[in-house]
């Protein structure tokens, strides 16, 4: 079922899904054997630790719900995103293949030693970013001692850019959108010789994508454990953001093998300049729809027209309902949870992970949405569950939100 709502100067639209209408896609890549391997892999890592799971019980109460978490994926690895967990484990994985050995059979200090550079010679990681995956992919490449180039779409933020060079990768801001910028990264892969780690797959590229995405279910994992931890009931409902697709297939993937039919009910959210989900579930003919042209949301990190090949199936075997929204919607959400009511932590929440605070709100609130509210179950009994998949990663824009009434 689609259904459309639409507001002047801000766009809101959503399609529902039936829970159990589309055949459940397999769940092996991103299960709880899995996310255990990739969980150990990372605590390797120097300067890993779990993230804070933050309970706004003020908010919560605002918003008529009984319980709300955000998870602040600022404080990973000091990266200001959580980002790097994928691009980490995809190289660890690259690295132990050469070597002819299962990751597990070797140590984070063993792929980055002098004598593992001295096997394999000096590798060069290429990808293309808006910022925070090529921030990820430099930290990562700099961790193994080895190269990283980042290709970013034009418009990136000069902050963003200047991030990824401070590891000490060669960068620059291209004239193309992301996924043309996308296509350069692979072609300079094939004609270098570099390895193309990018957190997005097609047919014929799905390895390291796939190891991005088993990376992410790291922090998935870290959210059953700190909610088991506090003695806390699992949450009733999960929006996720998504891009390409990448993190919220892995997050969702990983909470459906977790908790079978008893997941939480689960909203996928884009910005309508770049809804290739929304498009593709809308349509709902087996086929993923792109969107091209320019992505003018001022959520770049999501601004992505083309949807993951292996996530894909996951979000639309188990997500319950698709939206796409304006950029509005991000700023209110950056205020929500930077501006935080009395007795509530503030959580630093840049565009791309503030948008599902945004979209809770408008749903709980806003009485045209009234049967997406009641469609998705949402009332004093719900417990949510919301990912801040990054903080201010552009300073000045952040600010200027903040301010704003």
């Amino acid at each position: 079922m689609m259904q459309k709502q639409t507001d002047t100067g801000e766009n809101f639209e959503y399609v529902l899904r039936r829970r159990g209408e589309k055949a459940p896609a397999s769940l092996t890549l991103t299960g709880l054997e899995q996310a255990e391997k990739t969980s150990r892999f990372h605590r390797q890592l120097p300067g890993y630790a779990p993230t804070p799971l933050i309970s706004l019980d003020a908010l919560a109460g605002r918003l008529g719900i009984g319980k709300l978490w955000v998870k602040d994926e600022s404080k990973r690895f000091g990266l200001n995103s959580f980002k790097a967990l994928g691009g980490s484990y995809a190289m660890g994985e690259y690295l132990a293949s050469r070597l002819g050995k299962p990751l597990g059979e070797l140590t984070f200090e063993q792929l980055a030693s002098s004598q593992v550079r001295e096997a394999l010679g000096e590798v060069t990681f290429v990808t293309a970013t808006d910022g925070n995956h090529g921030r990820g992919v430099a930290w990562s490449a700099r961790l193994f001692g080895q190269k990283a180039v980042v290709y970013m779409p034009k418009g990136s933020a000069r902050e963003r850019l200047e991030n990824i060079r401070a590891h000490g990768a060669r960068a620059e801001i291209t004239p193309y959108c992301y996924d043309d910028a996308v296509r350069l990264a692979d072609r300079q892969a094939r004609k270098y010789g570099w390895v193309l780690v990018q957190d997005t797959a097609w047919p014929g590229y799905e390895e390291i994508p796939t190891h991005i995405m088993q990376g992410y279910t790291t922090l998935a994992r870290e959210i059953v454990c700190q909610l088991e931890k506090a003695g806390e009931e699992k949450p009733t409902h999960l929006f996720l953001q998504a891009g390409v697709g990448s993190f919220a297939g892995a997050i969702l993937g990983y909470f459906a093998a977790m908790w079978g039919g008893e997941r939480p009910v689960t909203a996928i959210v884009e910005p309508d300049q770049a809804d290739c989900l929304y498009q593709s579930a809308r349509a709902d003919d087996g086929t993923r729809h792109f969107v091209t042209g320019d992505m003018n949301s001022m959520m770049a990190g999501l601004c992505c027209g083309e949807p993951c090949t292996i996530s894909w199936e996951i979000i639309n075997s188990y997500a319950d309902a698709f939206v796409a929204c304006g950029d509005g919607y991000s700023a209110q959400g950056m205020r929500l949870l930077g501006r935080p009511q009395e007795g509530d932590r503030a959580v630093i929440s840049g565009e791309s992970g503030a948008v599902t605070a945004g979209v809770l709100e408008a749903i709980l609130k806003e009485e045209r949405l009234r049967q997406l509210r009641e469609a998705l179950g949402l009332d004093e009994r719900s417990r949510v569950l919301l990912i801040s998949t990054e903080g201010d990663t552009d300073q000045a824009n952040y600010r200027k939100i903040l301010a704003e009434a």
